[in-house]
Formats: C-alpha cells, structure tokens, sequence
C-alpha cells in the first residue's frame, strides 16, 4: 500500500508551537505528529502512530524474547487493591481518583503492581508455575502538576510495565538480570545514547533499583558517573562518611557577636574580620547551616524538619524528596516561622544556651519537638560555627556528638562536579538525562500485602517475590526525536521511522509524476514502506516538508530526470547523490533491507 501525502490526515507547521519548551516537542507538532488536546495530553496523529507502533514493536519483540507473556489490563481500576497497599493515599494528588454512579471510588492506572499481582493469585498457587513473567504495554494516568516538554512529561503517556514472580530471591536475580539484559537490546535498537544508573525505588519500594537515562541536555533528571564507571541518578548517590575525629582539645562551645549575618556569606565575613583563625581563614565548610522544610503527607498531615548540613553545600530538593517520600517538601515561608518563633531566621542553631547552660534545642526531644537530621559529613568530633538562635548571635566550637546529636542522618545536600565517587571510582561528574526505563527488585512488598502465596517444594506457603520492570514507551518518541532532530526538523532512524523512504514528485508534467508513481508502486512490491508526495504544492514546499518530517531517505523527481537522472538524499548526513532512474529501486532496496 503506497501512502500519498495528498491523502495522508496531516499539516505541517510554519511556527513553533507556543508552549514547546524542547526540541521533540516542537517539531513532534510541527511535522504533524502530535497535536495537543489540553495541558499534558496530546492526539496521536497517523504518522506519531507509526512511530510509536514501531517502538511498541521493539519492545514485544525483545520482551517475548526473554519469555514474558503479553497481557492487557483496564485503565479503569477499582479502590480496594490500591488501599490494601496504602497507595490509594501515598500516590497523593498524583491520582485521578474518581467515582461512578453509585459512588464507588475508582482510578485511572498510573501503574499495575497490585492488579498484576492480584491476577497471578487468582491462578496460580504451586512453585511449579513460576518462573513467570507478565507485561503489558498500557496507557497510563498521573495528574502532573506541572506538565511540560510534550510527551517527556505528560498527564497521559503508554507504557510498557512487566512483572516478575519468582519463589525464592535467587529466582528474582534471575528474572532481573534477564529483563535488565532484555532493556539494553531495547535501547541499543531505538538508537540513542543511554546510561544505566543506580536509583532509588520511591515509592515502588524494593531493594535493587536501576535507570535507563537517555543522555539529553534537555533531560530532567541530573545524573552522576566517573571515570571507573560509577554512574547514579543524582537521587541515589551516597556520601561517604568521614572518620570521626577527636575534639579533645576543642573548647567549649560559646557564643559570639556577629551583627548583620543572615547568610553564610556575611557570617564568614564577620568570622574571618572578628575572631581569625591562626591556621587559614574560615570558609562556608566550616559553618553548620540548618535548613528548614515543611513536609505534606498524601494525607495531609504536615511537619516541619530542619536539616543540617556544611554550609557551602544547598539541599538538592529532589534529593530530600526522594529521602522523605511519599511526603512533599517545600521550603517554609515567612507566615511558618512566624508560627514558630523557636526558630530564628538565619540563626538556626542545633544548641542554646539557657541561664547559662547549654542545651539541646532542635531534635524531637528538644523544646521545639522538631526533628532534625543532618548530613553524612557532620560526623562526631567535627566542630561547626552555626547559629545560636538568637538574632545577631553564632555559636563557634560547637562539636558534634558531643554539644549536640542528632535525630538521624539524611544524604540530601547537592552533588557537585568534582565530588568522589562513593566506590572511589574517581572524580564524579554531572550530565543530565530522560528516565527510559526503570527496573526494581521489589521482593515481596505487593505480594504480601495482597496475600500472593504459592506452596513450595516441601508444600509449605511461601510468599512470592516480586520485580517491576517499566519503560517509557511514548516517552521514547521524544526521546528519539529530541537526540536525531537538528534545526530543519525530524531525522528519524530508520527501525522507527513512519517510511523508510519518501518520494518526492517535484516539478510539472505527466514524465515526472509518472516516474514517482513507478518508483513508489516497484519500491511497495519489495516490501519498502513509501510515502509518495504527490501533492500539487511548489518544490521548495515539498524540499521543506521532508526535512521537517525526518523520514530517513528521499528520493526527488525533477528536472534531473530529463538526463535520466533522480536525486537520493541522506536526511541524517545530509548526503546528495544523482542515480540512474533505471538503478535507483534496486540501490534503496539493498539500503532499506540491508
């Protein structure tokens, strides 16, 4: 069947969309690929399809591969499962919840875990049925509260989700390394540069946890790697503590005057001006700044936590999310410390000195009742200058362990280029990227809270263990788009593209039209997809068009064609070559299927 862009539902676009904000979205719209339909929610159009039923074909092909078994559920879920695993309430806002006739409460999917595992339960109770492994590849549903960059961050996105189910931790190494194995085939055949990086599992839970990053400047994940191959979502890098040290002879923790120091950088000022130090001068390390958030639970419930940490580092807030999850966390505001006037602005100190004596001040079993936790780095023994609580006023020798403790530790300060690696692979640098796919050993999380058990070899009930295995299947369009686009538009690889070739009728006259028309009809037969335009439209139209819609090869028929001559164009190296007419079909043929 030749496809002729003179019938073909489509209309490319002269101006960028108002809200593209990254490349793949912008001429995702502009060649007429996707059309938006409200804030986060886009309208496949029949070339998009093609793409996106390509990508769906990569990852069957390499999922049945491995021997999982295709399966399809409902978008539309009922309550009861999710509120057996408490993520009816943890998956807070993110849930589109709502309610039928009789007002029973339902939701749009956002993922499966629990109807997968209800499904295996209802058929299969013996260790003999597993290994088993399910996917799907589903449309899926989060109320993202700041949708962006078209399908990189949607409202409504398909994905392919898969599940493992094994009797014992040795069968779920297993089935993790198979799909791990299965997702490198994927992202090698989708043809963009990846990285897997170690991750947190949030709220999916579970122990081992890994990324695929697409590398994209574009990318709203930071990630981290170093020269020894250490690589991480910025989320899951770990600071390594340093040794405790001996404070034996550090003073006692005092107070001094440091008028006008709100910040870091004025108190470092006032320190090195007022009370210098005989060996170098002070710098923002060696201040103890106590940061403070409010936390807000799925259900609502807030908190404040302070959060310790060497002064020339920030908190990455993506870093404390995913620390606190599933809670929320926000910087406070003014109307907060007002509401707790225990804390001062700028001089938020671990200690206080009471009538004299020094005292604990923050912490659960301090006056305040806050908790508060600090950074790896802030090990016994180390002395800070922090603040004293009072207005003006800092603490100096202010030794941990031994003038103040803290409620726990919390690994959320920023990462920075030149860091070390956690496993002393070298210095770390930062990239950024798009989150491909995503794979958990999940363990037994979902199974026994759904009551998932089978008898084993012995016929004693055992509870089965679990991976969760998820790629972006939509969000592969873009990733794809955004590392092959350039400024003219679309240059799809060919696994992908919606036609391996396009020919182009550009110029006047039945010799010419003609000619399209054989060409395209004898390249059909030999099972390559064209896309014939034959639309009635100038030359420089149709040259523009192409390129726009990025379909690897094109083929012009134009005035060349007097000399017996058509021209073949290279849409990703930008190669122009003239080709006997009499060659031509036989030439794209050994292309396409060699």
């Amino acid at each position: 069947m030749i496809t002729r862009l003179s019938q073909l539902f489509f209309r490319t676009l002269r101006e960028d969309p108002a809200d593209a904000e990254v490349p793949s979205h912008r001429w995702l719209v502009r060649a007429g690929y996707i059309r938006r339909a409200a804030p986060g929610i886009y309208t496949w159009l029949p070339l998009g399809l093609k793409v996106l039923g390509g990508v769906e074909q990569v990852v069957r092909e390499e999922m049945d591969a491995i021997g999982a078994q295709e399966v399809r559920f409902p978008a539309l879920l009922p309550r009861e499962p999710y509120e057996a695993t408490n993520r009816w309430t943890e998956y807070g806002a993110n849930l589109f919840r709502l309610k039928d006739r009789k007002g029973t409460d339902y939701l749009l999917g956002p993922t499966h875990e629990e109807m997968f595992t209800l499904l295996v339960k209802d058929l299969y109770s013996s260790y003999k049925d597993l290994p088993l492994s399910l996917y799907q590849i589903q449309t899926k549903y989060r109320d993202e509260a700041r949708p962006r960059a078209g399908l990189l961050r949607g409202r409504e996105f398909v994905m392919k989700d898969s599940y493992s189910f094994d009797v014992d931790d040795a069968g779920l190494a297993a089935s993790y390394e198979a799909h791990r194995q299965a997702y490198v085939r994927i992202f090698d055949r989708l043809g963009f540069e990846y990285v897997i990086v170690k991750a947190t599992s949030g709220a999916m839970g579970g122990s081992a946890s890994e990324e695929f990053l697409a590398v994209s400047p574009t990318g709203e994940d930071t990630f981290v790697r170093s020269p020894g191959g250490y690589a991480a979502n910025v989320e899951a890098v770990t600071v390594p503590p340093p040794a405790e040290q001996d404070a034996s002879g550090i003073g006692a923790a005092h107070t001094v005057d440091t008028p006008n120091t709100g910040t870091i950088v004025e108190l470092v000022d006032v320190a090195n001006a007022k009370f210098p130090r005989a060996d170098r001068a002070w710098t923002a390390a060696d201040t103890l700044k106590n940061v403070v958030f409010k936390l807000t639970y799925p259900d609502s419930r807030t908190e404040l936590l302070v959060v310790g940490l060497p002064g020339d580092r920030d908190v990455d807030l993506k870093r404390l999310e995913a620390a606190v999850a599933p809670a929320e966390a926000a910087p406070v505001t003014d109307e907060d410390f007002q509401a707790n006037p225990g804390l001062v602005k700028g001089y938020i100190g671990p200690i206080k000195v009471v009538d004299g004596v020094v005292e604990q001040h923050l912490g659960v079993e301090g006056p305040l009742k806050l908790r508060y936790l600090t950074d790896p780095r802030v090990v016994a023994g180390t002395a800070w200058i922090t603040g004293s609580n009072l207005v003006d006023t800092h603490m100096t020798d202010v030794v941990a362990g031994r003038d103040f403790t803290s409620d726990g530790v919390i690994d959320v300060a920023e990462v920075r280029a030149g860091d070390p690696a956690p496993d002393g692979s070298g210095p770390l640098s930062l990239a950024r990227g798009i989150e491909m796919g995503h794979i958990f050993q999940l363990g037994r999380k979902y199974a026994e809270a759904l009551g998932l058990k089978v008898l084993d070899e012995n016929g004693k009930l055992v509870t089965v263990t679990m991976g969760s295995y998820g790629v972006g299947v939509s969000r592969a369009v873009a990733a794809v788009a955004e590392a092959t686009c350039d400024d003219r538009g679309l240059c799809w690889p060919r696994e992908l593209a919606p036609f391996d070739v396009q020919i182009l009728a550009a110029g006047k006259g039945e010799e010419i039209t003609a000619t399209a028309e054989r060409l395209a009809a004898e390249l059909d037969v030999a099972g390559v997809r064209v896309l014939l335009d034959d639309r009635k439209a100038s030359p420089g139209v149709k040259f523009t068009d192409a390129e726009v819609m990025g379909m690897p090869t094109s083929v012009v028929v134009g005035r060349s064609l007097a000399d017996g001559l058509v021209e073949v164009r290279d849409r990703a190296t930008g190669e122009r070559a003239e080709v006997p007419v009499t060659e031509v079909v036989a030439q794209l043929i050994a292309l396409v299927k060699g």
